[in-house]
Order: structure tokens, then C-alpha cells, then sequence
């Protein structure tokens, strides 16, 4: 959906893309799996238990409670991404078989930077910006034997930067609403699926444009505070971000190149009724179906409408409901350990492999552990590392009978963060 020029580009976008894009980040799906150091040392847990002043991508109402801050932190992240293919026949008109063998994608390493700012006002006001960002589409298949889809190298670069100022309402001591506009920014490359022109609206506009840059808009709320002496709730909810259309992939992606961002829900409780201990559940759901570019079926939408209309095939994704459980232990008044876990049912189906040799994200598991040290009353270390063990989907190639494709992926990644309190 076009919604904003391209000549208006606010310098705040520039600095997003600077400091919270990347073009890989542990995933559900391809969104991050948390936000923040601290968050992520307890598998992305913090609805209802703000700790910094990256809260604002979880949960704005969050800063409320988080004091004057700021936090910097740098995220070093290995997905290890192969897919392999078994199976051949004989071609016939409508079939497209693949290479027999194993692939492993390369890049495997990345850098993602995290940024946040809060500022108390007043007793019941404060204000801050968080820069935050997604991308767990990014794959780089080499040009072997013709490459991938016999049309060289392939693979996708996907990269999503938010910048969300912030403002919340303490409207009692224990109780805040908060509200975040969302200005995103992302980028697209596609490479080697020349050989699906046939079936394209515009084949001009498929495969191997180079970068491509949209703009968009969207909004943030949530409310959090105590239920009980012991207890805290937290909700928010992120709006479908309305971004531009990739107009160099306007061939490839349903609805002319549209290719906006879901909306995503929040839901958490945190308990504190151990002494020096907080344990934390968090429900998260992120509505990938509604993106037709994400959602859509390869079939039999490729039979029914080429690539780039509306209905037009996507990756077939399916709506993801992350469940996180998140443990604290304030060890000493400088010391504070932290573990996580989360789960979420992978969103590819098996019918949808063929598609998503360009974007394997099957990852379900994620084990987190995490640190805070307290150096100076003003200054605050914090660590984390996580791991994503291995995951398979397996399915049919749905336009090479016989032919079976099978995608993997594992991640592992640690981070460390800085905050300066005032």
C-alpha cells in the first residue's frame, strides 16, 4: 500500500537503518523472538515486566516503569540455514524439478545493534524512542549446476527497521497506558527466480533488481500494572504496518509488490511471589496470513493468478502463537541471573517447501540465558546468549512428483548490552 513519498524520507528512518536493521535475527517465523538484552535472556518474556528502554517494542507502556535511561547494545547472530532436495522424474509440460543434493546457505554470520531512550517527565508522564528490527528472511544459495531454480544464485535479503517514539500515562502508581507511533523502513533483494517469468505479471520486475526500499506507518499501544501484591499484567497490540510497495519486485509479490507487516498481539503475566525471584509467561501471536505476499498459498494461486496480482501465490505462511516462559534471580544488589524458553509451532506448511527454499524460517525452540551487573550506580552491564536448536520441514515439491525438498535451519547468537541510568 503506498503511503508515504520517497523524497519525504525522515532522518529518523536513516538513523533505524543504521542502528536496527539487519538482515538476520533469531526468529518466530521472522520476527524477532524478543527485543533487548535483557528481555531476550528470558526467551523474549517482559509484557508485564519491563526492565529497559527497549520495552517500547514489546510493550510502550512498559517505559513507564523503567526510570531515565539508556540502553545500547550489539546482538552477534549465526543462523546456519541448508536445504536438501531428493527425488527427480522426467520433465513434462507444467512440472519444474529441482537438483537433486544438499545446499547450505552462506552469511552466516550478522551484527544487530539495539537502542533505547526513556525520559521521565513527571510523576505520571514519560517519553522515549526505541529502534528496534526484524529479519529472519535472509539466504544465500550459491549458482551451482545453474543455481538453485536454474536461474543462478539465489536467495532473498529481507530487512525491517522500526523507530517508535514514545509516551506513556501513569494514571496510578501502579498502572500506565502507553502509546508509540511506528515508522519502519525495510529493504528487499531478490536473486535467481528469473525462471518463474512465465508465471509473473511482470517479469521485468521478478528477480535480480538489486536493493529495494519502502517506508511505512503504524501504531503501538499496551497497558500495564499490578493485578495483586505479587502479581503484574501486561497487553499490547502492534497495527498492521502499511508500508510502500517494492516497485522493483512489483512482479513477484502479490498486490503489485505490497509487502506490509503483520499485526502482532502481547500478552503477559509476572510473578514475584519468591523472594529475590520473578517468573514470567508470555503469549505472543503474530497474524502472518493476512499479508497476501506472506500468506498466500503457492497453490493453486499460481494456476489462478500470476505473480504480483492480487491473489496472486506467496510463501503460504501461516499465523504463529509464540508461548514464553521467563525466570529471574536477583542474586545479590548487583547481580541478577536470567533463563528462558519459548515455543511456537513453526508457520510453513509442508505443501509450501518449494517457495520457502527462499525463507526457512521453521524455527520453534529458543533456550536463553542472560546477566545484569550492576559496575557503578549509573551503569549497568548486561549479557545474554541464546540457541535455536535444529529444525525440519519436509515436504513434496508440489510441481515435481516424486520429488521430496527438505528445509533446515539451527540458530545460535549472544549479545551484550550497556545502560546508563539518570
Amino acid at each position: 500500500m503506498r503511503v508515504i513519498s520517497r523524497s519525504a524520507t525522515p532522518a529518523a528512518l536513516a538513523f533505524a537503518l543504521v542502528l536496527g536493521a539487519s538482515p538476520g535475527h533469531a526468529t518466530n517465523g521472522y520476527f524477532a523472538h524478543g527485543y533487548g538484552t535483557i528481555s531476550l535472556g528470558m526467551a523474549g518474556a517482559g509484557t508485564a515486566f519491563s526492565q529497559d528502554a527497549l520495552a517500547t517494542a514489546t510493550n510502550p507502556a512498559g517505559m513507564a516503569f523503567v526510570g531515565s535511561r539508556l540502553d545500547l547494545g550489539l546482538q552477534v547472530f549465526s543462523p546456519r540455514r541448508e536445504y536438501t532436495v531428493t527425488g527427480t522424474g522426467t520433465p513434462q509440460p507444467g512440472t519444474f524439478y529441482l537438483t537433486e543434493g544438499r545446499r547450505n546457505s552462506s552469511r552466516e554470520y550478522f551484527l544487530i545493534p539495539e537502542f533505547g531512550y526513556n525520559r521521565v517527565l513527571s510523576d505520571t508522564q514519560t517519553v522515549g524512542i526505541t529502534v528496534f528490527g526484524n529479519g529472519g528472511m535472509n539466504t544465500a544459495w550459491d549458482g551451482d549446476d545453474g543455481g538453485t531454480f536454474f536461474a543462478g544464485r539465489a536467495g532473498v535479503d529481507v530487512a525491517q527497521a522500526f523507530v517508535a517514539p514514545n509516551w506513556t500515562w501513569r494514571f496510578r502508581p501502579d498502572q500506565a497506558i502507553g502509546v508509540a507511533p511506528v515508522l519502519a523502513i525495510q529493504r528487499f533483494e531478490g536473486q535467481g527466480v528469473g525462471s518463474f517469468a512465465a508465471f509473473s505479471a511482470d517479469p521485468t520486475a521478478l528477480s535480480d533488481n538489486g536493493h529495494d526500499t519502502a517506508l511505512g506507518y503504524g501504531l503501538q499501544l499496551g497497558w500495564q500494572g499490578a493485578l495483586g501484591p505479587t502479581l503484574r499484567g501486561g497487553l499490547s497490540w502492534r497495527s498492521r504496518i502499511y508500508m510502500e510497495e517494492f516497485d522493483r519486485y512489483r512482479g513477484l509479490f502479490a498486490e503489485d509488490g505490497d509487502f506490509d507487516i503483520p499485526q502482532m498481539i502481547n500478552a503477559g503475566l509476572a510473578w514475584t511471589g519468591l523472594a529475590a525471584h520473578t517468573l514470567l509467561l508470555d503469549l505472543q501471536h503474530i497474524r502472518y496470513s493476512e499479508i497476501d505476499s506472506v500468506g498466500a498459498a503457492l497453490l493453486p494461486n499460481l494456476a489462478t493468478a500470476r505473480l504480483g496480482d492480487r491473489n496472486g501465490a506467496g510463501f503460504g505462511w501461516e499465523d504463529v502463537t509464540v508461548v514464553k516462559l521467563g525466570w529471574q534471580w536477583q542474586w545479590s544488589a548487583q547481580q541478577t541471573w536470567r533463563a528462558g524458553i519459548s515455543y511456537a509451532e513453526q508457520p510453513i506448511p509442508d505443501t509450501e517447501v518449494l517457495f520457502n527454499i527462499l525463507a526457512p524460517g521453521v524455527q520453534e525452540w529458543h533456550f536463553t540465558g542472560g546477566f545484569s551487573r550492576e559496575i557503578s550506580p549509573a551503569i549497568t552491564l548486561s549479557g545474554m546468549a541464546f540457541y535455536s536448536p535444529a529444525k525440519t520441514v519436509r515436504g513434496d515439491n508440489p510441481l515435481g512428483p516424486g520429488q521430496s525438498i527438505e528445509l533446515r535451519m539451527q540458530q545460535l547468537g549472544a549479545s551484550l548490552s550497556v545502560a546508563w541510568t539518570f
